[in-house]
């Protein structure tokens, strides 16, 4: 009788454990639709931003200029079309999001920082993503690099068109580390090369960092 108490017990413990385990994989991947809110939201409306979908402040609300840049996201790609960011239209859109954000990475990390180590490589892609979570910057890769101060590029590589290079492997690679988050130079949001250029204004209102190969970085 003991025995099959005890063995009944079991068969209770393993179906609890089963309804638990079935529900937390049902909500791991949450709907996100017009109320919703958090840093989920945020993400959202980054990844909605860099494809050119979103064009307004990325707040953490779902409101009616998410759900529609949700809705547009979801005619173009010819999925379903509800407004609600869920499974699917997550799935699509952060894969593609992030092969911009290497495609653009790679490229500034390249034209600056093609023949340095390649911790030097990696540092810059550190600097880029550093800028993008910075308020004093533009809130995306794209932004950053092609951000224009008086008239003039902040990146030589735009004015000089060498962004437009295609990247080698290694930069590659150096932006994908970067994305996943590998910070060689910390919370460093400036770097120049000494031999290049004074960096005047960096050296004067900037904290210094470090140095890797020809390049030195500050905070």
């Amino acid at each position: 009788m003991n025995v099959k108490r005890v063995f009944l017990l079991l068969i209770i413990i393993v179906l609890c454990l089963m309804q638990t385990i079935a529900a937390h994989g049902s909500s791991s991947y949450t709907n996100l639709k017009f109320g919703s809110r958090g840093t989920k939201v945020v993400r959202l409306q980054q990844a909605l931003q860099n494809k050119g979908y979103y064009k307004s402040s990325v707040d953490g609300i779902y409101g009616k200029i998410t759900e529609r840049a949700v809705i547009n996201f979801q005619l173009d790609n010819k999925i379903r079309i509800d407004g609600i960011a869920g499974k699917q239209t997550k799935s699509l859109l952060y894969s593609s999001a992030y092969s911009d954000a290497v495609y653009w990475l790679s490229r500034i990390i390249h034209a600056e920082a093609q023949s340095e180590p390649y911790e030097g490589k990696v540092a810059v892609g550190n600097v880029v993503l550093n800028r993008v979570k910075s308020p004093g910057f533009p809130n995306t890769i794209y932004g950053v690099i092609f951000e224009y101060y008086k008239g003039i590029p902040q990146f030589t590589p735009v004015a000089n068109g060498t962004i437009y290079n295609t990247p080698s492997k290694s930069s590659m690679q150096a932006a994908k580390d970067s994305l996943n988050g590998a910070r060689p130079v910390g919370d460093s949001l400036y770097f120049f090369n000494p031999s290049k250029s004074a960096g005047t204004w960096i050296v004067k209102n900037r904290q210094y960092y470090k140095r890797i190969g020809n390049h030195v970085f500050y905070r």
